[in-house]
């Protein structure tokens, strides 16, 4: 195609990005109506999330990380749990459920061991978020999750230099794919941890990319298949071809992995032709993903979302699959 067509395609697909992938940023006005009392969970009474990040910081304010590339670094997040009571859930329909208050970044020379290290004698959930967040409706979105699984061990959160625009669809692939190097070094180094439990992974639309990256990379180590718990990914903006190929080299870990799809995902149908009509593997025919042997969970007709992209976040029943995955393998 010329680049003059290639513009105008683009072009055409600039309505639809706008109603589709910003579905991406999931909890910046979203009423929970699923989350009980703030101090409900592990995460409810000790609301701070471990960082690690390939964001380059911004300085010692919000928004502390920014879309630019940078070293791996380790932080901690103090969030601010949302509040108890109708009222306060209404309000977080405009403030959003949970806010950074602030972040303190670990000098390390070796930040991925950092980072590991203060996960110690926990299970962890690892959050590794999609196309279009910036680091604090990450950080939210981290927050919202473990406070609605009643997650009582470390909760993580793996945040990559994500645009955070509409129009950084290609900016935010290849960034995922930079930040292969820094997501396998936090992964080995949580694994490498003897006090710590099972690592189970949450990675959502784009971030699923990055997490199959990782896991593909490390799958061979000597006793890695057996720290990963479970492995679940939501609306994963994956070509389904790329996920075909790559599963069954997951071995074990492919056996304790769920994946959340929906045929109807507007967010993915606009995905999928921006990548010249390939499907994704978060909207592809439910046969062609039983036949990896992970377990699927169809959310057709679910959920009350528009765009029916963060149906893990936004429905109770939806969350509920992520909880019983984790259950599943002893979380």
């Amino acid at each position: 195609m010329r680049p003059a067509a290639t513009r105008r395609s683009f072009l055409a697909l600039i309505p639809l990005l706008g109603a589709g992938l910003s579905a991406c940023v999931q909890s910046e006005a979203m009423v929970s109506p699923f989350v009980g009392p703030a101090d409900s969970s592990g995460f409810g009474k000790e609301p701070q999330l471990l960082v690690a990040t390939t964001r380059k910081s911004v300085g010692d304010r919000a928004p502390w990380f920014g879309s630019e590339r940078g070293p791996l670094t380790f932080a901690e997040a103090r969030l601010s749990a949302p509040g108890r009571g109708l009222a306060a859930r209404v309000s977080s329909a405009v403030s959003g459920d949970w806010q950074v208050l602030g972040v303190t970044r670990r000098t390390s020379a070796d930040a991925a061991r950092a980072f590991a290290e203060a996960s110690n004698g926990r299970d962890v959930l690892l959050y590794v978020h999609g196309f279009n967040e910036t680091f604090e409706s990450a950080a939210r979105s981290a927050g919202q999750l473990s406070h609605s699984l009643a997650f009582e061990g470390r909760t993580a959160l793996f945040t990559w230099p994500s645009g955070g625009g509409l129009l950084a669809y290609a900016y935010d692939r290849e960034s995922a794919l930079w930040s292969r190097d820094g997501f396998t070094r936090t992964l080995k180094a949580l694994v490498d941890n003897p006090t710590i439990g099972r690592v189970h992974i949450v990675a959502h639309s784009m971030g699923s990319f990055l997490t199959l990256e990782g896991l593909r990379e490390l799958r061979d180590l000597e006793g890695f298949s057996d720290r990963i718990g479970a492995v679940v990914l939501a609306s994963p903006d994956v070509d389904i071809d790329a996920f075909e190929q790559t599963v069954p080299r997951l071995g074990t870990i492919a056996g304790r992995m769920t994946v959340i799809v929906d045929p109807g995902d507007r967010a993915l149908a606009v995905s999928s032709r921006i990548a010249g009509g390939v499907a994704r593997a978060g909207a592809a025919d439910r046969e062609r993903l039983d036949k990896l042997g992970v377990r699927v969970a169809d959310t057709a007709g679910r959920g009350w979302s528009m765009l029916r992209h963060d149906l893990f976040l936004s429905d109770a029943e939806v969350t509920q699959v992520v909880r019983r995955a984790i259950d599943r393998v002893g979380g």
